[in-house]
C-alpha cells in the first residue's frame, strides 16, 4: 500500500494522511488512490532525502521548524510547492538541530 508506505515515511497520524491526501478513510484504506498523483509523487520526493539523511531523522524534520516554516504544515495545507522547497533546503543545508 503505497499510501501507508508513505505515511511511515512522513511519520503521518492517519488524520494527517486523510488531510494530506484530501481522501476519506475508506479510500486510503483499500488503496483505491489511482486519481491522486500526490501519493507517487510524495515518495519519489523524499525517497532521496529519506536515504540520505535516515528514515527517522527524516520524521522528525518533517515536524521540525526550517528556514521556510515546517514542512508537516505545508503538507497539511496541501502547499506541495513549498514542500518541495523545504525537500531542496534539506539537501542543501542537511538537518540542522539547534539547542535552545
Amino acid at each position: 500500500m503505497r499510501a501507508a508506505a508513505l505515511q511511515r515515511r512522513l511519520g503521518l497520524t492517519d488524520d494527517e494522511l486523510l488531510a494530506v491526501l484530501n481522501e476519506d478513510a475508506l479510500t486510503v484504506i483499500t488503496d483505491d488512490l489511482d486519481h491522486r498523483p500526490e501519493v507517487p509523487l510524495l515518495l519519489q520526493l523524499t525517497a532521496g532525502p529519506a536515504e540520505r539523511v535516515g528514515e527517522e531523522r527524516f520524521t522528525r524534520w518533517v515536524r521540525a521548524s526550517g528556514p521556510k516554516g515546517r514542512p508537516i504544515d505545508h503538507l497539511l495545507a496541501r502547499d506541495f510547492g513549498a514542500f518541495e522547497d523545504a525537500l531542496d533546503d534539506l539537501d542543501e543545508r542537511g538537518f540542522i538541530i539547534r539547542a535552545r
